[in-house]
């Protein structure tokens, strides 16, 4: 397994800043699983995939998690009263092996709501892996090591996890009236490998195209920047080894704004990979107000309506 593989296991497969160490030097991985929590209101999106539902869900550091996802969902986290109109599709990490929803899902979606935002977590399918809790967890620590396990993260977004969040966009826009939102200013985010998610959603949604887009610590590789492509936030830590894999660069700001589109970044001084709504010890908890900035100041959240 090359190095940058095992680092992007460690690092993205349960979508945690500082994964809980054992003695052994190595991540813990939970070995029991939990029941699936409610999850009101959430929609079915038409993608999913036939045959049973296969989903497992886990804990990482006290905060739910989610794996083999084959019916995708999505969640709504609504303002209490009258919102800014302005939404957000947010698709959390997790390497496309599960999903870290509690940490980059469905808290950063309340987050946003809590500020006027409307927020749909997106629950997209991700890759296969065992069924038995126990074995995934011994597999993706062998991975880690270095093993070949049979499974593993993919090097870009998998047509299916596309497919979902491409039909999250539809299924928003299309409803927003019921939404109490304004068609015209819905975004979608991610984080990590919803990072990823967020750039190929630019790459491929032609006329879907959300009006503004906030990949966070994603893929910094260069990316194909369409005509259409709208105003892009990229926040993500100088030590984060997604840096790393693409080279030391940050050629994701390269690709944009040599294509003349805009984009805000923020490379902030440490905070490692996947921090979520931000670290306490560090600038990262920054983001999420300054994001909330930038949105005001292009215009997509007004005064609250």
């Amino acid at each position: 397994m090359k190095p940058a593989l095992g680092l992007l296991l460690a690092g993205c497969a349960l979508g945690l800043a500082a994964p809980a160490v054992a003695q052994s030097g190595m991540p813990e991985i939970a070995r029991d699983t939990v029941a699936a929590p409610a999850q009101p209101g959430a929609v079915a999106l038409p993608t999913a995939t036939p045959g049973p539902d296969r989903e497992i869900w886990h804990t990482d550091a006290g905060q739910l998690a989610v794996r083999n996802v084959t019916r995708p969902t999505l969640t709504p986290f609504l303002p209490v009263g009258r919102g800014t109109g302005a939404a957000v599709i947010v698709a959390p990490g997790g390497g496309f092996l599960g999903l870290a929803i509690e940490k980059e899902g469905w808290n950063v979606a309340r987050w946003f709501a809590n500020h006027g935002v409307a927020a749909f977590v997106l629950k997209y399918r991700v890759l296969p892996t065992p069924a038995s809790q126990p074995e995934f967890a011994d597999k993706l620590t062998a991975a880690i090591r270095g093993e070949k396990v049979g499974f593993g993260p993919p090097e870009d977004t998998p047509p299916e996890a596309l497919a979902d969040g491409l039909a999250a966009l539809r299924h928003v826009r299309a409803h927003a009236s019921e939404y109490g939102i304004d068609p015209a200013r819905i975004g979608f985010m991610g984080f990590s490998a919803g990072g990823f998610l967020t750039r190929s959603v630019v790459e491929h949604a032609g006329a879907d195209m959300p009006v503004f887009v906030a990949p966070i610590y994603p893929n910094m590789r260069p990316m194909v920047v369409p005509d259409n492509a709208p105003p892009m936030f990229v926040a993500i830590a100088a030590d984060d080894f997604l840096i790393g894999m693409a080279g030391g660069q940050t050629a994701l700001i390269d690709s944009y704004r040599e294509a003349g589109k805009p984009i805000e970044f923020h490379l902030f001084d440490h905070g490692g990979h996947g921090f979520g709504l931000g670290n306490a010890a560090d600038t990262t908890s920054h983001w999420p107000d300054l994001m909330l900035e930038w949105l005001k100041v292009r215009g997509v959240i007004k005064d609250k309506n």
